[in-house]
């Protein structure tokens, strides 16, 4: 996958199944996994990180400063018309930022660097990064370089030539968790990577087309798998 798009294509960028929009919603009260109403209020602090001094955002999701990672809710969830307004405006602010977070993948650039311009685009849109604080993750962004699977901790190092970076964005707004990650060229990537990323993509793809009313997780498996 290409590591910057022009500003003209941004559109179809935010638009295309490519971006694998991932939206989680509130559920009951008793779940404790969300709150479907923004906590803290408009102005409150977004918590920690090295970005969050002097930054603001209008709601923390209810796990930041617990450590604890939220209960699954089992029941079934069937969302209104503001709900899913507010999933797509999640979900679109996550892809903004992930637009914005690839463009930065070149050759001696740390994934630090990256952290911090993904935390301060979150909070200055008045949404939080959601991955700060969950079950004790200290960075706004997973970045997961070359054989790092997933969910990586931004850190000093610098990307190298050749190297490819899942970057997965995360934005709390307005009660829902946006959720996106695209992987990234760094450089003058090698044939057998390249291969590596496009079968992926090619994979997600025929994961999301089994994607409908009724079918299983099951179903969604093997046909990537097949």
């Amino acid at each position: 996958m290409a590591a910057r798009l022009p500003a003209a294509d941004l559109n179809q960028h935010l638009s295309s199944p490519f971006t694998a929009l991932r939206c989680r919603s509130p559920v009951p009260q008793r779940c404790r996994a969300l709150e479907e109403e923004p906590r803290g209020g408009r102005g409150s602090r977004c918590g920690a990180g090295p970005s969050a001094r002097g930054s603001r955002c209008r709601s923390r999701p209810p796990y930041v400063g617990t450590d604890a990672v939220p209960d699954v809710c089992p029941d079934r969830q069937v969302h209104d018309g503001e709900s899913i307004m507010r999933m797509l405006n999640a979900c679109e602010l996550a892809a903004r930022v992930l637009h914005h977070a690839g463009a930065m993948v070149k050759p001696s650039v740390t994934t630090d660097e990256i952290d911090r311009a993904v935390h301060q685009m979150i909070v200055d849109a008045g949404a939080y990064p959601s991955p700060l604080g969950y079950g004790g993750f200290p960075k706004s962004v997973c970045t997961s370089v070359n054989e790092c699977t997933c969910h990586g901790i931004p850190d000093s190092r610098e990307l190298q030539d050749g190297d490819i970076i899942n970057i997965d964005v995360t934005v709390y707004l307005n009660g829902y968790h946006g959720d996106t990650s695209r992987t990234y060229l760094c450089g003058e990537v090698d044939d057998a990577t390249k291969q590596l990323v496009k079968v992926t993509e090619e994979c997600m793809m025929r994961g999301i087309s089994a994607c409908k009313h009724g079918a299983s997780f099951k179903e969604i498996g093997q046909r990537i798998g097949s």
